[in-house]
């Protein structure tokens, strides 16, 4: 059955809704129907509509300009606000209940100042979900070092030319920023060790998907989505190392 709050999105991909339900979940386990959320990296405002209608109080901030102005114009709530914002620079002093950074740190030279920012505008016993690509899972390893390996030499347009042949446009529903490039490849311990150092503790951490997305097992995958469930359901019972993303969950204890 299909969840309202997905009719708010414009995602379709089983991975997708996958990673938002367990973000979703994560701010639900509060029990605060009234959470302030804030929704770092928003891109096109997704995750923060989402949540949006199910009556959180969201603010959504990307550094990207066509992205918050694709998210504004998709916004119908009162409760949701979208600003651009740098991570880079993040100097918010609001206190939050909940904050979400899905698919931002892997962009980051310095995830750590982002991270104790973070902690610091995190309320005791709130929740922080932190979504990444696995810097040494399938896709990072097949599909994104290679093709960032190949722009760096100037070689890339070809395969390009040939991935629209085939129907694919090099573009994501998370955001409308050209410069998505991938500068941090996180290990599990390392990712751990990361957020753990910040101070915060551990409360879950799941596996994202498997080989839907990856060329060429993507020329099916993304035409039957009985394929994708199937591979979503499957790399829940495989080794960590084999998914291509964390979805994880964390909190901050004392003050």
């Amino acid at each position: 059955m299909t969840k309202e709050y997905v009719k708010y999105t414009t995602y379709s991909d089983i991975e997708d809704l996958k990673r938002l339900d367990f973000i979703v979940n994560a701010i639900k386990a509060l029990n605060n129907p009234d959470a302030k959320v804030l929704d770092i990296g928003c891109g096109n405002g997704n995750i923060s509509l989402a949540l949006g209608s199910i009556g959180y109080a969201v603010t959504g901030v990307d550094i990207d300009q066509t992205s918050i102005n694709t998210a504004s114009a998709r916004n119908t709530f009162s409760n949701v606000r979208f600003e651009v914002l740098d991570a880079n620079s993040f100097s918010m002093i609001d206190a939050f209940d909940a904050v979400v950074c899905s698919e931002v740190l892997e962009h980051l030279n310095k995830p750590y100042e982002l991270l104790e920012s973070i902690y610091r505008i995190l309320k005791p016993g709130g929740v922080f979900a932190a979504t990444v690509p696995n810097g040494y899972g399938p896709r990072e390893v097949l599909i994104t070092r290679p093709m960032q390996w190949l722009k760096r030499k100037g070689w890339d347009k070809p395969i390009i030319i040939f991935k629209k042949m085939l129907g694919y446009d090099a573009k994501t529903l998370q955001s409308s920023n050209e410069d998505l490039t991938h500068v941090q490849f996180f290990s599990v311990g390392a990712f751990t060790r990361l957020l753990s150092g910040v101070g915060f503790k551990k409360l879950d951490f799941e596996n994202a998907d498997f080989l839907e997305r990856i060329f060429p097992f993507s020329l099916l995958t993304r035409r039957i989505k009985l394929l994708q469930r199937f591979d979503c359901w499957i790399v829940d019972f495989l080794p960590r190392h084999f998914t291509c993303g964390f979805y994880t969950s964390w909190t901050k204890v004392g003050k």
